[in-house]
């Protein structure tokens, strides 16, 4: 039996286990040295704990809004004679048909993005679109508490719905997803995220989510999609459905489920922009754990099918047969310029616009983590309360976007689309005279699409003021942080694009003649900012800024407001998605290694009775272990006389001791089989199964007689398991661990004398928690980034204040 849990594979832990803080301001004084190293190993002090903390210690998770058991992901090759014989038997064709498969995956990938992506756009344009039109017909003809009560119910009834079969059929569509995909493709496997009912209530939920005015996007849900349709594409066809085919069988492993799940990312992020070069660099920079030049290759060819495929039906719609679906679709700007020239005395103001930026952006991600924990306490209470947030959420936001228009003046038209009647898009007249125009209600009465289209157009310093910027700021600033912790379908990256293009032009207005920029390219550069501030991802999202915008010419200031963005905010806290990860309990391993793991070797982090079956073992014994533990792996022992003495054979997984007892090829005495495996079992019956139902020892009868009997386990054991010498420091073995993308890796005595196996490392070996939790005088040793906290800048200002007096 392994020591220590394995992800979600030892006695469940309670869901709100106490948790060493990062908020204490103890935990987070910064060692230059990695800690008091002097200190010695036997002294412990107490931890500083928090109370309402979700389990992190990769035990439960919070996926949606239930906590649901965690386990691990088997990227890891199985080497054993059976699989060895499969791999031999393949000829050069069926070589070139899983080759050719691979391919044909990913262009079915990227169709079916593209075309998932076009018809979310399709759907929000029309029926968010209508929906402000029949607004704005009611407001012409002066009935405006009809205008009123239409907009705010009509908001409601989108947004319940979306949270009622968000509750009720797949609590897992939930939120973006972002965070979901990111944890499985470091190795964590949630259950349900990839499921087709999670799929189909995330399309359906995320398109009624943001046809109701709720500040949210469209992005977010698409990685999840893409990321759902690899999945289900990489499970080999459904026995249960009779969907199989004997060549599907090559897919039915993590490691190419995998790599279909980060082709399908990426193309949700193409189909979501637009920009396909933009979705292979998100996936690559802020999803996956593991990388190699042939999924780069994979991944571009499926954002390009999706780049083809989105084109090929927006040409149909040019034909005007999709409604209101126009030019604001799919974020493409085109906010093109042939003359945009900017000089030194230019960049004063987009350094202040990154520094600002960095700032807010950190600020957001401090009160959207607030928002959340609140969020999430209700939601825990049932679907009751689920629906009585998002009700109340819905409401309080129609009330601001209805209401806060009345405070912006009436302006005269100067353009031919002003207002507009009939059509949605442009600008609106709202409660002013003919003529004339409401400049707030045009940014609020629009499609985030069409809003961020009108902010970023250049030629247009005169269409908005200063006070219904500001106010179009502070409401997309407060809105996007209340909208997002309703329990829907929708994402975060579009309306961090829209705060950050409020903000952008209001820093624009505000320059004023001391800059000779565009107020249309400072909205573009405030949404760099505000995306580099609170996602911190800068070459990603400086290609797909230049592909929504269509101008190269940008290149140079977005890379440096982005630099200058990230830098500031990692000041203060992590990346919006790394907080929501932890915020879940999702076992996310990160790529270094804190300073207190090379204080401690991997001997000093297992614990318990190391069970272990030996090479031919008795079925009772199996059953015993299965029933009574809750483990993935097991460690084989060969004894005499099957050895001269005690050595490591191999791992055996659960899953193939599973289908071992279910085909009940058992031998009467304790003697090794001599039958070629390859005859009696097929490779495919040990093949991992997808989403659906798994295997359970409960499930499995045996009589009396068969438990007498033994299984020979070598043809079926995994002789080249990962292995590490006990004495190796834990620091390295985690960069083995994650690097390799393992779930199990064997601790091998130093000494040749002692059993040949002493313990397993697992994901739940490398929490923090865990860790700190059997050795918590480490907890000063942790490592913190250089961030700014209270008690920092509360002695700063002392300081200053008192140097001021004297």
């Amino acid at each position: 039996m392994e020591t220590a849990a394995d992800a979600g594979e030892e006695e469940l832990l309670p869901p709100r286990s106490s948790l060493v803080s990062d908020d204490d301001e103890d935990v987070d004084e910064v060692e230059e040295q990695g800690g008091n190293l002097k200190e010695p190993l036997l002294e412990h002090h107490p931890i500083n704990l928090r109370r309402h903390a979700p389990n992190n210690t990769s035990q439960l998770a919070i996926v949606g809004s239930n906590l649901c058991p965690i386990e691990s992901l088997d990227y890891e090759l199985i080497e054993n004679d059976l699989f060895n014989q499969d791999w031999r038997s393949r000829g050069r064709a069926a070589i070139l048909r899983y080759v050719f498969l691979k391919w044909t995956f990913c262009l079915f990938i990227g169709t079916v993005a593209g075309a998932v992506g076009f018809f979310n756009n399709l759907a929000v344009e029309n029926i968010a679109g209508y929906k402000f039109v029949i607004v704005s017909d009611l407001m012409l003809a002066n009935k405006y508490w009809t205008a009123f009560w239409l907009f705010a119910g009509s908001n409601l009834a989108l947004l319940l719905f979306a949270t009622v079969i968000t509750a009720f059929v797949s609590t897992a569509a939930g939120g973006s997803g972002i965070p979901e995909v990111k944890a499985y493709l470091n190795g964590v496997d949630a259950p349900d995220i990839f499921s087709l009912r999670t799929l189909a209530v995330k399309i359906v939920g995320m398109i009624a989510a943001v046809s109701s005015s709720l500040h949210v996007g469209k992005a977010g849900p698409m990685v999840h999609i893409g990321a759902c349709i690899g999945a289900i594409v990489g499970q080999g066809g459904s026995s249960k459905y009779g969907m199989t085919c004997r060549w599907l069988r090559y897919f039915k492993n993590d490691r190419d489920r995998r790599d279909l799940v980060t082709c399908g990312s990426a193309a949700g992020v193409a189909a979501a922009f637009r920009a396909p070069v933009g979705g292979v660099l998100f996936a690559l920079e802020s999803l996956s754990s593991w990388w190699r030049s042939a999924l780069i290759w994979r991944a571009f060819f499926t954002t390009a099918v999706v780049a083809v495929t989105l084109r090929a039906l927006i040409d149909i719609c040019e034909r005007g047969k999709c409604g209101l679906f126009g030019k604001g679709g799919l974020i493409m700007y085109d906010v093109t310029s042939d003359t945009i020239t900017y000089h030194i005395a230019d960049l004063p103001p987009v350094i202040l616009l990154g520094v600002i930026g960095g700032i807010l952006g950190s600020l957001y991600n401090f009160l959207m983590l607030k928002v959340l924990r609140v969020c999430s306490l209700i939601n825990e209470k049932g679907r009751a309360y689920r629906l009585l947030l998002a009700a109340t959420v819905s409401i309080f936001i129609s009330c601001c976007l209805f209401g806060l228009p009345w405070l912006a003046p009436c302006r005269p038209c100067l353009k031919e689309d002003c207002p507009s009647i009939g059509h949605s898009g442009s600008f609106k007249n709202f409660q002013c005279p003919p003529n004339h125009y409401n400049d707030l209600a045009s940014l609020f009465f629009n499609t985030n699409d069409d809003t961020i289209r009108k902010l970023y157009s250049s030629e247009t310093n005169d269409d908005f003021q200063k006070s219904s910027i500001t106010v179009s700021f502070v409401a997309s600033y407060v809105l996007g942080i209340l909208s997002y912790g309703v329990a829907a379908p929708f994402g975060l990256f579009v309306p961090i694009i829209l705060t950050g293009a409020s903000y952008g032009r209001l820093i624009g207005m505000l320059m004023g003649s001391n800059s000779n920029l565009d107020h249309g390219l400072f909205a573009v550069l405030g949404s760099a900012s505000f995306l580099g501030g609170t996602m911190r991802m800068t070459v990603s999202v400086c290609v797909i800024i230049l592909e929504l915008t269509n101008n190269l010419l940008l290149l140079p200031l977005v890379m440096l407001v982005l630099l200058i963005s990230k830098t500031v905010a990692d000041s203060f806290n992590p990346n919006i998605y790394d907080l929501i990860l932890k915020l879940k309990g999702l076992p996310y391993l990160e790529d270094h290694a804190e300073p207190y793991m090379r204080q401690l070797t991997v001997s000093d982090v297992v614990a318990g009775p190391l069970r272990t079956f030996n090479g031919v073992e008795k079925v009772g014994n199996i059953v015993h272990i299965l029933k009574t533990t809750g483990h993935h792996a097991f460690p084989v022992i060969d004894e005499p006389p099957f050895s001269s003495s005690p050595v490591l054979y191999g791992l055996i997984l659960r899953a193939h001791l599973l289908s071992l007892l279910k085909k009940k090829c058992f031998l009467p005495t304790c003697t090794l089989s001599g039958f070629d495996a390859s005859k009696q079992f097929l490779a495919d019956d040990f093949a991992k199964r997808g989403s659906g139902k798994h295997d359970r020892i409960e499930d499995i009868e045996l009589t009396a007689e068969e438990m007498e009997m033994f299984i020979d386990l070598h043809p079926f054991t995994n002789t080249s398991p990962y292995t590490v010498v006990e004495t190796m420091s834990l620091a390295k073995a985690l960069i083995l661990f994650r690097q390799v993308g393992l779930r199990h890796l064997l601790i091998v005595p130093k000494s040749s004398c002692r059993a040949p196996v002493v313990g397993i490392l697992t994901r739940h070996d490398f929490m923090a928690e865990h860790i700190l939790g059997l050795h918590p005088f480490l907890v000063k040793s942790r490592w913190k980034r250089l961030r700014i906290h209270k008690s920092t800048l509360t002695r700063f200002f002392r300081t200053s204040l008192m140097w001021a007096c004297s």
